[in-house]
């Protein structure tokens, strides 16, 4: 018996099918709610952050490396200009194969193992979408050669942009300085902002005023095709040019005080008296600038490195010596406004002086001495006795606080380049920390003729015999106006701030007037402003490298010339009304009147009159012996040249400085 059939209820499948349906259409209603949402969310929500998206892709923003400032001297002449020039760049994440496009390149420019090196380290440095200079100044044959194959380099591009010139090459490099390439401290200090630059100032005027002469970097909108290609410009954030700077020096004053050096090595500073502007400064030997601007070689570099006499070297700033019998002219004022001497007051020179207890003693340039002698005469002859009695009479610490607090001498001067010295002022702090031993009272008998622990720069000198000219101590600097854009005019800095040298005119006069007798016959620098138009002033100076051994004579020109003595001079002309300041110090030029006095003659001609010095070749020459080393030998002193005369011997390279004593060594007449 077959079973019972079931029936179907057409009613129960019709409902159950109207739930099915209705859920089905519920969920694709569902659906469709959801994406609508996720469309709103996209199209409407997050419609400003897809357009940027899509518009990054797009519009590419490209940074614009503005103009530096151009730098010129007194006259309008450019001192450092900008050229137009391609460079090599590489964006990192846009090359699937590093090496071997590195390696294709290769073929295409000439690339050597440091600019490789370089631009790997610049690479890891920087994120992966800023380009990476790999070359700069590319020449038009290379050029060339990589447009026929450019296809084959995808995030490689030749970019035009303006690089550093120097025209006058090592005439104003200690003082224009150089930009360089920048490295990875310098990206950390520049920031992002400034990553797109590829230089930076290195050294002088382009480090200290580096913020300036930089500008602001700008940016443009550029459209680009899916090859990544620049197809139109849309929009531009212009970059702010650098300042453009004018310097206070002349370049046919500077070029005559290197002439005058001829082959002597040393620095020399000439300045406006009535206003501090440097007019001319120089450390010689000097280099060439332009070496640096695009990475140096490592062949240049080491023969720069390698030089003795330390091109590099910025004696201006950097370079201190014993400032000799030049202190004299400071120490006689000091003596005069603290109320020890009157201008008329006499001592005798004997010339031999003792401190009580010592039997070893300090000598004149004069062994029968230079008899009574007032302030006057003790500039104009250097006598030495004068101001081993005044010094110690003065003490150390009233001697410091003239010398240091009144005219400057330990301390930079301020001037507007990186890296001053203070040099160094006598003191028993100083000797403590400098050699770990104890103040004697030789010490301050040293000290009173400038030699000793002394350490001063040409610019504390010149800043000094500018005080004692115009009678206003004024900071030295070389920028005395700036202009930002062609748009605008020179706006003329502030003029530093000065102080009197001295509370009393007339012993200033007094010490004027000392320096005016040098400079006459009988003084010890009379030949060299022999037949000169205007009346000069000054003081020659001597230090010592190396001390004498008992009583016995050192005469320098039977020593090395790394060992033989620095010649010094400070002055001015006219006397009567300065416009010029000068100080030289000559390494190994022997003496003051023979090898810094002449530079310093020329330079004031060259200055006052336009008569510019001839290109001479050094020779041996005496001069007169001033106040320094070996006093009381028998050795007479050599003539000293006249004007015109050849200069004295080639100078090689700094000597170091003389080892201190408890009893000081004396100095033959400066």
């Amino acid at each position: 018996m077959y079973g019972r059939r079931q029936h179907k209820n057409p009613q129960a499948e019709a409902e159950q099918f109207r739930r099915r349906a209705a859920v089905g259409f519920l969920g694709v209603l569902l659906g469709l709610g959801v994406l609508a949402g996720w469309y709103f969310k996209l199209q409407v929500l997050d419609h400003d952050v897809y357009a940027t998206r899509s518009e990054a892709n797009r519009i590419k923003a490209r940074p614009v490396v503005p103009g530096r400032g151009l730098i010129y001297d007194r006259k309008g002449r450019l001192l450092a200009e900008n050229v137009p020039a391609f460079r090599l760049d590489v964006t990192p994440n846009k090359v699937q194969d590093m090496a071997a496009t590195l390696d294709g390149l290769r073929a295409i420019f000439s690339l050597s193992d440091e600019d490789i090196e370089r631009f790997n380290q610049s690479r890891k440095a920087r994120r992966s979408f800023i380009p990476v200079t790999l070359k700069l100044r590319v020449s038009d044959e290379e050029m060339a050669r990589f447009a026929v194959d450019r296809w084959r380099y995808p995030g490689v591009e030749l970019e035009p942009y303006l690089t550093r010139r120097y025209p006058y090459g090592d005439l104003l490099a200690h003082v224009i300085g150089y930009v360089g390439r920048v490295d990875d401290k310098d990206l950390q200090e520049l920031g992002e902002g400034n990553a797109a630059l590829t230089h930076i100032g290195k050294s002088g005027l382009e480090r200290y005023y580096e913020d300036q002469l930089r500008g602001k970097v700008g940016y443009e909108r550029v459209e680009t095709n899916v090859q990544g290609r620049a197809i139109r410009t849309l929009g531009r954030v212009p970059a702010q040019s650098g300042a453009d700077l004018r310097l206070s020096i002349d370049v046919d004053l500077q070029q005559a005080m290197v002439t005058a050096f001829g082959e002597q090595e040393g620095s020399a500073v000439a300045i406006d008296p009535r206003t501090g502007e440097i007019l001319a400064m120089v450390s010689l030997p000097s280099y060439d600038p332009n070496l640096f601007v695009n990475g140096i070689s490592h062949a240049d570099f080491k023969r720069l490195n390698e030089n003795p006499s330390r091109p590099q070297f910025n004696r201006l700033v950097l370079g201190g010596v014993a400032p000799g019998s030049t202190v004299k002219p400071f120490l006689g004022l000091a003596g005069l406004d603290s109320g020890l001497r009157r201008p008329e007051d006499k001592i005798l020179s004997r010339g031999m002086f003792y401190l009580p207890g010592v039997s070893r003693g300090w000598g004149d340039a004069n062994r029968g001495g230079h008899g009574w002698t007032d302030l006057r005469k003790s500039i104009s002859q250097s006598v030495n006795t004068y101001y081993y009695q005044l010094g110690t009479d003065m003490g150390v610490e009233r001697y410091d606080q003239y010398m240091g607090g009144r005219y400057g001498f330990g301390q930079p001067t301020g001037i507007d380049l990186a890296g001053e010295i203070g040099g160094i002022l006598p003191s028993p702090a100083a000797k403590a920390r400098l050699r770990n031993e104890r103040w004697y009272p030789g010490d301050m008998v040293n000290a009173s003729i400038g030699q000793g622990l002394w350490k001063v720069t040409p610019l504390q000198l010149v800043r000094g015999v500018g005080g004692l000219a115009s009678g206003q101590l004024r900071r030295p600097h070389l920028v005395v106006e700036q202009k930002v854009g062609f748009d605008h005019d020179w706006a003329p800095l502030p003029q530093p701030e000065s102080r009197p040298i001295s509370p009393n005119p007339a012993n200033l006069q007094a010490v004027r007037e000392g320096m005016m007798g040098t400079m006459q016959p009988g003084g010890s620098g009379w030949r060299v402003a022999a037949g000169a138009p205007y009346l000069m002033a000054g003081k020659t100076g001597t230090a010592q490298v190396v001390s004498r051994k008992g009583t016995a004579a050192v005469n320098p020109k039977n020593l090395p010339m790394h060992l033989r003595h620095r010649a010094l001079f400070i002055g001015f002309a006219p006397a009567e009304d300065p416009r010029i300041a000068i100080a030289v110090a000559v390494e190994g030029g022997g003496y003051g009147g023979a090898a810094a006095a002449p530079i310093a003659r020329k330079v004031f001609d060259a200055w006052l009159l336009g008569v510019m010095p001839e290109v001479q070749q050094a020779a041996d020459a005496g001069g007169v012996v001033e106040g320094a080393a070996n006093a009381g030998s028998a050795v007479s002193a050599p003539a000293a040249a006249p004007p015109g005369e050849p200069l004295p011997t080639p100078v090689p390279s700094p000597a170091s400085s003389p080892a201190s004593s408890p009893v000081p060594v004396q100095e033959e007449r400066r």
